[in-house]
């Protein structure tokens, strides 16, 4: 789902819809996915003051972020940005937080998915992607919201369908009617089938499933180990976009993928659950 998710954000590009179309058709999607658990299960059991920190930076910061950087920059940038920033963004708000240390494996598991995102910037900095540079600074963002949620669950003990039914509830009502009155739309030029495809994959697979087995992997293993479960994202998403959105990358782009792949690799392999940045004992299962 995490490679469908960079595929199918860029190939929205090429489907005459704005970044801000796709968010609305997330939302969408998300509210009608959850609304049948909300009516048998009841309302998120979340205070609001923490629902609302939630849908800020899960429900909007990333995906907002994420698709306007679609617009600019190819999938293989967004994968390789997004699960390279994740575990690094992640590791150093934990630690700002007092929830995770970085041992000296950690470390150098870090610094290779670094250097392998600056060489990617560095070997697709031009030619048809020259200012993808400003796409990355977005999917940067992105990622930093997705960090911080990721904290919210470790500290806050989110559960994780209560999690998705307050983004999935809240989101769409928010959102709607800004975009439908003032943010710029080309949504009325897409095919119906592609906005339709668009709503359910974003929607029920991107948003609801992948953040439910998300947000339950951080209460099961910590978000250390899950933040780097993704090694293999960025080489399997820019094998897809080559034949699926004609974005080949150069040698030197291809080495960088597999340089953060191998460094997010070398993360999920930590012996310890302090190598992965854990500190806290896990919750016991009852």
């Amino acid at each position: 789902m995490w490679v469908g998710f960079h595929i199918v954000s860029r190939l929205s590009t090429a489907q005459s819809m704005t970044a801000w179309d796709v968010a609305a058709l997330r939302f969408v999607g998300a509210f009608l996915t959850v609304l049948p658990f909300a009516l048998w299960r009841g309302p998120p059991r979340i205070a609001p003051g923490r629902a609302l920190g939630v849908l800020l930076f899960a429900g909007f910061g990333f995906p907002l972020c994420a698709f306007a950087g679609y617009q600019l920059a190819p999938a293989a940038h967004g994968a390789t940005v997004m699960a390279a920033g994740l575990p690094v963004g992640t590791a150093l708000l934990g630690v700002a937080f007092g929830v995770a240390r970085i041992d000296g494996r950690r470390a150098l598991s870090l610094a290779v998915v670094v250097a392998g995102s600056v060489l990617l910037a560095a070997a697709t900095g031009g030619g048809a992607w020259e200012g993808a540079w400003k796409g990355d600074l977005l999917f940067l963002a992105a990622v930093l919201s997705w960090s911080a949620y990721t904290i919210m669950v470790q500290r806050w003990r989110l559960p994780a369908l209560d999690s998705m039914l307050a983004i999935g509830l809240m989101a769409a009502p928010a959102y709607l009617p800004v975009w439908w009155l003032a943010l710029p739309s080309t949504i009325g030029q897409a095919a119906p089938a592609a906005a339709l495809f668009q709503a359910v994959f974003q929607g029920a697979f991107a948003a609801v499933l992948a953040g439910l087995l998300y947000t339950k992997a951080v209460t099961l293993i910590g978000p250390g180990p899950t933040t780097m479960v993704g090694a293999a994202v960025p080489a399997l998403s820019a094998l897809a976009a080559w034949p699926l959105l004609g974005e080949a990358l150069p040698p030197l782009g291809l080495l960088a993928v597999l340089l953060v792949s191998a460094g997010m690799a070398l993360g999920v392999a930590a012996p310890t659950p302090a190598a992965a940045g854990r500190v806290d004992p896990p919750v016991p299962r009852t």
